[in-house]
């Protein structure tokens, strides 16, 4: 018996569960409803609001295909334009009326065909498919370090930065040198009176000019959508080549070009020899996730920031003691220590058929067939899930490909030719081997130690190229679901 119109619940109202509500009216399902935990939308931009905020891939590429944007104010815009560019989204296509704001979902179970929702506030659902949005960047760790209870003065994550604390002639540490500290770093430093940054381990830092884009462009995008189009091509196609499918051949003539760049970048724009011996990594360019910025070097060479390279001992009430016996005094810490990656849908409690648990499906780390859908989790799929496209590629572009991939999986459910839809153990198993084989010729697993990598040191990501994810998600191999009808 075909069924009429399924029942939807979307997990997160941050970039995806945005794209999900959007897809799913207008593909004319109109029983859905979005769980948000917060109060607002917004996911990763709604959380990170540090200063200097941005993100690393340029704007025009990430916008959603069918929300291009013709206001960006730069290449790379900053935080708070993006999250605005979010609510827009929201209101131009009637997402907030599907939003059940304030409410997290605590449990879900798969029980008679359905899923079964709870949340936190003892509210119950139950829905026919499940799409998981609940980001990748999303549970910030915090470091390991005797003593932060301590400290006199203010202490935050970057992901909680507390705007009410002033930075005005502040003494500031920042523990860490990710994409988040160096834009801190770049932000603060004028209005700062000293910024110590800790650093354990140096980055590369690819110098990618963050120009604002003019009146002019603006206008000329707002007249003809056709530039705005063009314009987001050429920047996938130089994107994709230059940068995505570099990173997954270690060997490829643009890993070295990358390379040269970023050693060109420190040995040209580091004066003192000894600075720049300790801002020099150890290991290949790309092996963490390359660090953009176009003033970070010039920002540390200020006379009032001092890089740190002796190890943290101890967090104390007046500042920061290193190894080497030194008290750093601070008035602010920020800790740029980055996020618990291996969490997805977690702390959930998911239940799939037959009982078995999330926890106990995932007992040695995270995994999915194609990052979307996991054996015995029938109608349930995740955007930008476990070992996905999260390390070199628009988060958008991707969540928008795995999107239409599962609406495939969907529209099966909706006309009747299956009631349940799953990857099956084989499928998955065959897709997890190949992946960690070919894991073997990225830059990633070239002797660094980063947040791609896994327990066994196997970077978590999708290790081809983006043409192959794109031909991957263009129609699903059903003989690689377990179908019931």
């Amino acid at each position: 018996m075909a069924m009429q119109s399924p029942r939807f619940i979307v997990i997160g109202a941050g970039m995806a569960g945005i794209l999900s509500a959007v897809k799913l009216a207008e593909a004319g399902f109109d029983d859905v409803v979005l769980y948000e935990k917060a109060d607002r939308i917004g996911g990763t931009w709604r959380e990170n609001t540090y200063p200097g905020v941005a993100c690393d891939v340029p704007s025009h590429l990430y916008s959603y295909s069918f929300a291009p944007n013709p206001e960006w104010s730069h290449t790379f815009s900053p935080g708070p334009e993006i999250y605005s560019y979010l609510e827009d989204v929201v209101r131009l296509f009637g997402v907030d009326e599907r939003i059940r704001y304030g409410t997290e979902v605590t449990r879900l179970e798969y029980d008679g065909g359905r899923w079964r929702v709870e949340t936190a506030d003892g509210g119950r659902d139950e829905a026919d498919v499940v799409i998981a949005a609940t980001g990748v960047l999303h549970h910030p760790r915090y470091p390991d370090i005797d003593g932060l209870d301590d400290f006199g003065g203010a202490v935050f994550h970057t992901a909680r930065w507390d705007h009410s604390v002033s930075l005005e002639g502040a003494r500031l540490g920042v523990v860490g040198t990710g994409s988040s500290a160096v834009q801190i770093v770049g932000a603060v430093v004028d209005t700062v009176d000293e910024l110590r940054l800790f650093q354990r381990t140096a980055q590369w830092v690819l110098p990618v000019p963050n120009s604002p884009l003019t009146a002019d462009d603006r206008a000329r995008f707002r007249e003809d959508p056709s530039v705005m189009r063009e314009m987001r091509e050429q920047l996938s196609k130089t994107f994709t080549e230059g940068f995505a499918n570099a990173v997954v051949d270690k060997d490829s003539p643009q890993m070295k070009a990358l390379e040269q760049m970023c050693h060109a970048n420190l040995d040209g724009h580091v004066a003192d020899p000894e600075l720049r011996e300790r801002l020099r990594p150890p290991y290949r360019a790309a092996c963490k996730r390359l660090v953009i910025s176009p003033n970070f070097y010039e920002a540390i060479q200020r006379p009032n920031a001092h890089l740190v390279t002796d190890g943290i001992e101890r967090v104390e009430k007046a500042g920061v003691r290193t190894v080497d016996g030194t008290l750093h005094e601070l008035d602010v810490l920020a800790l740029a220590t980055g996020f618990r990656v291996d969490r997805f849908m977690r702390p959930i409690d998911v239940v799939g058929r037959g009982g078995v648990s999330l926890d106990e499906a995932w007992a040695k780390r995270p995994s999915a067939y194609l990052s979307i859908s996991i054996p015995e989790f029938p109608n349930l799929f995740m955007l930008n899930g476990p070992n996905g496209p999260v390390g070199n590629f628009s988060l958008i572009d991707v969540a928008e490909l795995q999107f239409g991939y599962v609406m495939q999986l969907v529209e099966g459910i909706a006309d009747g030719r299956w009631r349940e839809v799953s990857a099956r153990r084989e499928a998955m198993e065959e897709f997890e081997a190949a992946r960690v084989e070919r894991a073997q010729n990225t830059v990633w697993v070239t002797g660094c130690r980063s947040w791609y990598l896994d327990d066994r040191g196997i970077p978590a990501v999708w290790p081809w190229s983006f043409d192959r994810f794109r031909e991957e998600m263009s129609r699903p191999n059903l003989e690689h679901y377990d179908l019931i009808t």
